[in-house]
Protein backbone atom coordinates (compact mmCIF):
# COMPACT_ATOMS: atom_id res chain seq x y z
CA UNK A 1 0.00 0.00 0.00
CA UNK A 2 1.47 3.35 -1.07
CA UNK A 3 -0.60 6.46 -0.32
CA UNK A 4 -0.31 9.80 -2.10
CA UNK A 5 -2.01 13.11 -1.44
CA UNK A 6 -1.34 16.77 -2.23
CA UNK A 7 -2.58 20.21 -1.33
CA UNK A 8 -2.48 23.46 -3.30
CA UNK A 9 -0.70 26.50 -1.85
CA UNK A 10 -3.38 29.12 -2.38
CA UNK A 11 -3.46 31.09 0.87
CA UNK A 12 -3.52 30.76 4.64
CA UNK A 13 -4.96 27.55 6.06
CA UNK A 14 -8.25 27.68 7.93
CA UNK A 15 -10.08 25.24 10.18
CA UNK A 16 -11.97 23.80 7.21
CA UNK A 17 -8.68 22.91 5.48
CA UNK A 18 -7.45 21.25 8.65
CA UNK A 19 -10.42 18.98 9.26
CA UNK A 20 -11.11 18.40 5.56
CA UNK A 21 -7.58 17.63 4.35
CA UNK A 22 -4.70 18.19 6.76
CA UNK A 23 -5.81 16.06 9.72
CA UNK A 24 -6.84 13.09 7.53
CA UNK A 25 -3.51 13.32 5.69
CA UNK A 26 -1.53 13.23 8.92
CA UNK A 27 -3.49 10.18 10.10
CA UNK A 28 -2.64 8.32 6.89
CA UNK A 29 1.02 8.19 7.91
CA UNK A 30 -0.03 5.36 10.19
CA UNK A 31 -1.46 3.30 7.31
CA UNK A 32 1.67 2.74 5.24
CA UNK A 33 4.28 4.48 3.06
CA UNK A 34 2.96 7.94 2.23
CA UNK A 35 3.87 10.63 -0.28
CA UNK A 36 2.76 14.21 0.44
CA UNK A 37 3.34 17.02 -2.01
CA UNK A 38 2.64 20.73 -2.26
CA UNK A 39 0.94 21.22 -5.62
CA UNK A 40 2.54 24.48 -6.69
CA UNK A 41 2.25 23.70 -10.42
CA UNK A 42 -1.50 23.33 -9.95
CA UNK A 43 -1.64 26.59 -7.99
CA UNK A 44 -0.42 28.44 -11.10
CA UNK A 45 -3.94 28.10 -12.55
CA UNK A 46 -5.16 30.67 -10.02
CA UNK A 47 -2.12 32.40 -8.48
CA UNK A 48 -0.39 34.72 -10.97
CA UNK A 49 1.94 36.65 -8.67
CA UNK A 50 5.37 34.99 -8.38
CA UNK A 51 6.21 36.31 -4.91
CA UNK A 52 2.75 35.35 -3.71
CA UNK A 53 3.12 31.79 -4.99
CA UNK A 54 6.56 31.41 -3.43
CA UNK A 55 5.22 32.68 -0.11
CA UNK A 56 2.11 30.48 -0.18
CA UNK A 57 4.28 27.45 -0.99
CA UNK A 58 6.68 28.11 1.85
CA UNK A 59 3.88 28.79 4.32
CA UNK A 60 2.07 25.58 3.39
CA UNK A 61 5.27 23.57 3.88
CA UNK A 62 5.53 24.97 7.39
CA UNK A 63 1.82 24.30 7.98
CA UNK A 64 2.20 20.65 6.97
CA UNK A 65 5.09 20.18 9.38
CA UNK A 66 3.34 22.00 12.21
CA UNK A 67 0.25 19.83 11.78
CA UNK A 68 2.25 16.66 12.23
CA UNK A 69 3.68 15.43 8.92
CA UNK A 70 6.76 13.43 9.86
CA UNK A 71 9.42 13.83 7.13
CA UNK A 72 11.30 10.83 8.51
CA UNK A 73 8.30 8.60 7.89
CA UNK A 74 6.61 10.22 4.88
CA UNK A 75 8.05 11.57 1.62
CA UNK A 76 7.28 15.29 1.72
CA UNK A 77 8.18 17.44 -1.28
CA UNK A 78 7.31 20.23 -3.70
CA UNK A 79 5.58 19.18 -6.90
CA UNK A 80 7.89 21.46 -8.89
CA UNK A 81 10.98 19.75 -7.45
CA UNK A 82 10.15 16.65 -9.51
CA UNK A 83 10.17 17.79 -13.17
CA UNK A 84 9.56 14.19 -14.29
CA UNK A 85 5.88 14.76 -13.56
CA UNK A 86 5.58 17.00 -16.63
CA UNK A 87 7.02 14.35 -18.94
CA UNK A 88 4.56 11.77 -17.66
CA UNK A 89 1.72 14.28 -18.05
CA UNK A 90 2.66 14.71 -21.72
CA UNK A 91 2.67 10.95 -22.26
CA UNK A 92 -0.75 10.68 -20.61
CA UNK A 93 -2.02 13.55 -22.76
CA UNK A 94 -1.58 11.36 -25.80
CA UNK A 95 -4.19 8.86 -24.60
CA UNK A 96 -6.55 11.37 -22.96
CA UNK A 97 -9.73 12.17 -24.94
CA UNK A 98 -10.58 15.86 -25.13
CA UNK A 99 -14.20 14.98 -24.35
CA UNK A 100 -13.11 13.57 -20.99
CA UNK A 101 -11.53 16.87 -19.98
CA UNK A 102 -14.51 18.86 -21.24
CA UNK A 103 -16.71 16.95 -18.79
CA UNK A 104 -14.49 17.65 -15.75
CA UNK A 105 -16.59 19.25 -13.02
CA UNK A 106 -13.76 21.45 -11.72
CA UNK A 107 -13.05 22.92 -15.17
CA UNK A 108 -16.71 23.61 -15.92
CA UNK A 109 -17.25 25.15 -12.48
CA UNK A 110 -14.26 27.50 -12.73
CA UNK A 111 -15.16 28.65 -16.23
CA UNK A 112 -18.74 29.26 -15.08
CA UNK A 113 -17.33 31.42 -12.27
CA UNK A 114 -15.38 33.58 -14.72
CA UNK A 115 -11.97 31.90 -14.93
CA UNK A 116 -10.37 32.09 -18.37
CA UNK A 117 -10.29 28.63 -20.01
CA UNK A 118 -6.51 28.29 -20.19
CA UNK A 119 -4.91 25.00 -21.19
CA UNK A 120 -3.49 24.56 -17.69
CA UNK A 121 -6.96 24.70 -16.20
CA UNK A 122 -8.33 22.42 -18.91
CA UNK A 123 -5.52 19.85 -18.56
CA UNK A 124 -5.46 19.98 -14.76
CA UNK A 125 -6.75 16.36 -14.42
CA UNK A 126 -3.92 15.05 -16.63
CA UNK A 127 -1.25 16.63 -14.46
CA UNK A 128 -3.08 15.35 -11.39
CA UNK A 129 -3.02 11.86 -12.91
CA UNK A 130 0.73 12.19 -13.46
CA UNK A 131 1.16 13.29 -9.83
CA UNK A 132 -0.40 10.02 -8.72
CA UNK A 133 0.91 7.56 -11.31
CA UNK A 134 4.53 8.74 -11.19
CA UNK A 135 5.05 7.17 -7.75
CA UNK A 136 3.17 3.88 -8.27
CA UNK A 137 0.65 5.09 -5.68
CA UNK A 138 -1.84 2.34 -4.85
CA UNK A 139 -4.29 4.42 -2.80
CA UNK A 140 -5.37 8.06 -2.97
CA UNK A 141 -7.60 9.75 -0.37
CA UNK A 142 -10.31 11.81 -2.06
CA UNK A 143 -13.45 13.61 -1.00
CA UNK A 144 -16.68 13.10 -2.88
CA UNK A 145 -16.05 16.27 -4.89
CA UNK A 146 -12.64 15.01 -6.10
CA UNK A 147 -13.78 11.52 -7.03
CA UNK A 148 -14.04 12.35 -10.73
CA UNK A 149 -10.38 13.33 -11.01
CA UNK A 150 -9.27 9.99 -9.61
CA UNK A 151 -11.61 8.23 -12.02
CA UNK A 152 -9.83 10.08 -14.85
CA UNK A 153 -6.48 8.96 -13.40
CA UNK A 154 -7.61 5.35 -13.31
CA UNK A 155 -8.95 5.59 -16.84
CA UNK A 156 -5.71 7.07 -18.23
CA UNK A 157 -3.62 4.41 -16.49
CA UNK A 158 -5.89 1.78 -18.02
CA UNK A 159 -5.51 3.29 -21.50
CA UNK A 160 -1.70 3.28 -21.17
CA UNK A 161 -1.74 -0.34 -20.01
CA UNK A 162 -4.06 -1.33 -22.84
CA UNK A 163 -1.93 0.39 -25.47
CA UNK A 164 1.55 -0.43 -24.19
CA UNK A 165 1.28 -3.46 -21.94
CA UNK A 166 -0.35 -4.45 -18.70
CA UNK A 167 1.59 -3.23 -15.67
CA UNK A 168 3.08 -0.20 -17.36
CA UNK A 169 1.27 1.92 -14.77
CA UNK A 170 -0.27 1.04 -11.43
CA UNK A 171 -4.02 1.72 -11.33
CA UNK A 172 -4.70 3.38 -7.96
CA UNK A 173 -7.66 2.74 -5.67
CA UNK A 174 -9.57 5.56 -3.95
CA UNK A 175 -9.82 6.04 -0.22
CA UNK A 176 -13.18 7.83 -0.14
CA UNK A 177 -13.54 10.18 2.81
CA UNK A 178 -17.31 9.70 3.07
CA UNK A 179 -17.35 10.73 6.72
CA UNK A 180 -15.52 14.03 6.26
CA UNK A 181 -18.00 16.67 7.38
CA UNK A 182 -18.46 19.96 5.57
CA UNK A 183 -16.98 22.51 7.97
CA UNK A 184 -19.23 25.56 8.26
CA UNK A 185 -17.81 29.05 8.06
CA UNK A 186 -18.72 31.72 10.57
CA UNK A 187 -21.66 32.76 8.36
CA UNK A 188 -23.09 29.24 8.13
CA UNK A 189 -21.99 28.55 4.53
CA UNK A 190 -19.20 26.08 3.75
CA UNK A 191 -15.95 27.51 5.11
CA UNK A 192 -14.04 28.95 2.16
CA UNK A 193 -11.54 31.74 1.51
CA UNK A 194 -13.66 32.81 -1.44
CA UNK A 195 -16.59 33.45 0.91
CA UNK A 196 -14.50 35.38 3.43
CA UNK A 197 -15.99 33.32 6.27
CA UNK A 198 -13.00 31.41 7.57
CA UNK A 199 -11.68 30.69 11.02
CA UNK A 200 -7.89 30.83 10.60
CA UNK A 201 -5.81 27.90 11.78
CA UNK A 202 -2.72 29.73 13.00
CA UNK A 203 -3.95 33.23 13.83
CA UNK A 204 -3.19 35.04 17.08
CA UNK A 205 -5.69 34.21 19.85
CA UNK A 206 -6.91 37.83 19.87
CA UNK A 207 -7.83 37.61 16.17
CA UNK A 208 -9.64 34.31 16.65
CA UNK A 209 -11.54 35.72 19.63
CA UNK A 210 -12.69 38.70 17.58
CA UNK A 211 -13.92 36.46 14.76
CA UNK A 212 -15.81 34.09 17.06
CA UNK A 213 -17.33 36.74 19.30
CA UNK A 214 -18.17 39.31 16.60
CA UNK A 215 -18.63 37.44 13.29
CA UNK A 216 -19.97 34.00 14.15
CA UNK A 217 -23.67 34.05 13.28
CA UNK A 218 -26.33 32.89 15.73
CA UNK A 219 -30.09 33.26 15.82
CA UNK A 220 -32.21 35.59 17.95
CA UNK A 221 -33.37 33.02 20.52
CA UNK A 222 -33.74 34.75 23.92
CA UNK A 223 -31.23 33.86 26.64
CA UNK A 224 -33.77 32.03 28.80
CA UNK A 225 -35.10 29.80 26.01
CA UNK A 226 -33.69 26.47 24.71
CA UNK A 227 -31.45 26.94 21.70
CA UNK A 228 -32.07 25.05 18.44
CA UNK A 229 -29.30 22.49 17.83
CA UNK A 230 -30.18 21.79 14.22
CA UNK A 231 -28.22 23.95 11.76
CA UNK A 232 -26.29 25.62 14.59
CA UNK A 233 -22.96 26.78 13.16
CA UNK A 234 -21.58 27.37 16.64
CA UNK A 235 -22.44 23.86 17.80
CA UNK A 236 -21.15 22.28 14.56
CA UNK A 237 -17.74 23.92 15.04
CA UNK A 238 -17.68 22.98 18.73
CA UNK A 239 -18.30 19.32 17.87
CA UNK A 240 -15.15 19.33 15.72
CA UNK A 241 -12.90 20.74 18.43
CA UNK A 242 -14.24 19.71 21.85
CA UNK A 243 -14.29 16.36 23.65
CA UNK A 244 -17.36 14.14 23.59
CA UNK A 245 -18.12 15.06 27.20
CA UNK A 246 -17.84 18.78 26.46
CA UNK A 247 -20.10 18.45 23.42
CA UNK A 248 -22.68 16.52 25.42
CA UNK A 249 -22.63 19.24 28.11
CA UNK A 250 -23.14 22.01 25.55
CA UNK A 251 -25.97 20.15 23.86
CA UNK A 252 -27.65 19.67 27.24
CA UNK A 253 -27.29 23.40 27.93
CA UNK A 254 -28.76 24.18 24.52
CA UNK A 255 -31.80 22.09 25.44
CA UNK A 256 -32.09 23.51 28.95
CA UNK A 257 -31.93 27.21 28.10
CA UNK A 258 -30.86 29.96 30.45
CA UNK A 259 -27.46 30.47 28.79
CA UNK A 260 -26.77 33.03 26.08
CA UNK A 261 -24.80 32.59 22.89
CA UNK A 262 -22.00 34.76 24.26
CA UNK A 263 -21.20 32.06 26.82
CA UNK A 264 -21.31 29.34 24.18
CA UNK A 265 -18.95 31.35 22.00
CA UNK A 266 -16.49 31.55 24.90
CA UNK A 267 -16.57 27.77 25.18
CA UNK A 268 -15.88 27.49 21.44
CA UNK A 269 -12.91 29.83 21.78
CA UNK A 270 -11.54 27.75 24.66
CA UNK A 271 -11.91 24.55 22.63
CA UNK A 272 -10.21 26.17 19.63
CA UNK A 273 -7.25 27.34 21.71
CA UNK A 274 -6.86 23.98 23.43
CA UNK A 275 -6.91 22.18 20.08
CA UNK A 276 -4.74 24.48 17.99
CA UNK A 277 -2.47 26.46 20.33
CA UNK A 278 0.11 23.61 20.47
CA UNK A 279 0.17 23.53 16.65
CA UNK A 280 0.60 27.31 16.53
CA UNK A 281 3.51 27.09 18.97
CA UNK A 282 5.09 24.34 16.88
CA UNK A 283 4.64 26.45 13.77
CA UNK A 284 6.47 29.35 15.37
CA UNK A 285 9.40 27.04 16.18
CA UNK A 286 9.58 25.79 12.60
CA UNK A 287 9.30 29.29 11.14
CA UNK A 288 12.27 30.36 13.28
CA UNK A 289 14.43 27.65 11.68
CA UNK A 290 14.27 28.18 7.89
CA UNK A 291 17.25 25.88 7.33
CA UNK A 292 15.23 22.99 8.74
CA UNK A 293 12.41 23.60 6.25
CA UNK A 294 14.91 23.81 3.36
CA UNK A 295 16.56 20.56 4.47
CA UNK A 296 13.24 18.72 4.78
CA UNK A 297 12.08 19.79 1.30
CA UNK A 298 15.45 19.01 -0.31
CA UNK A 299 15.54 15.55 1.23
CA UNK A 300 11.93 14.95 0.28
CA UNK A 301 12.63 15.93 -3.33
CA UNK A 302 15.53 13.47 -3.51
CA UNK A 303 13.37 10.65 -2.18
CA UNK A 304 10.49 11.55 -4.51
CA UNK A 305 12.73 11.64 -7.59
CA UNK A 306 14.32 8.35 -6.59
CA UNK A 307 10.84 6.79 -6.47
CA UNK A 308 9.75 8.46 -9.72
CA UNK A 309 12.81 7.53 -11.82
CA UNK A 310 12.13 3.80 -12.25
CA UNK A 311 8.45 4.44 -12.98
CA UNK A 312 9.19 6.98 -15.70
CA UNK A 313 11.93 4.77 -17.12
CA UNK A 314 9.45 1.89 -17.33
CA UNK A 315 6.90 4.09 -19.08
CA UNK A 316 9.42 5.63 -21.48
CA UNK A 317 10.60 2.18 -22.55
CA UNK A 318 7.02 0.97 -22.94
CA UNK A 319 5.97 3.86 -25.19
CA UNK A 320 9.17 3.81 -27.27
CA UNK A 321 11.04 6.97 -26.30
CA UNK A 322 13.82 5.12 -24.46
Amino acid sequence: MRILTGLQPSGKLHVGNYFGAMEPAVRLQEEGPAFYFIANYHAMTTVRNADELRNYTRELAIDFLACGIDPERAVFFLQSAVPEVNELAWILSNVCPVSQLEKAHSYKDKVARGFSPYHGLFAYPVLMAADILLYDATHVPVGKDQKQHLEITRDLAGKINEAYGEGTLVVPEPIIRESTAVVPGVDGQKMSKSYGNTLPLFAEPSEVKKIIMKKLVTDATPLEDPKPKENSTLLALYRLMASDAEVAAMEADYDRGGIGYGEFKKRLLEAYLERFEPLRARRQEITADPAYVDEVLARGAERARAAAAPVLDRVRRAVGIA
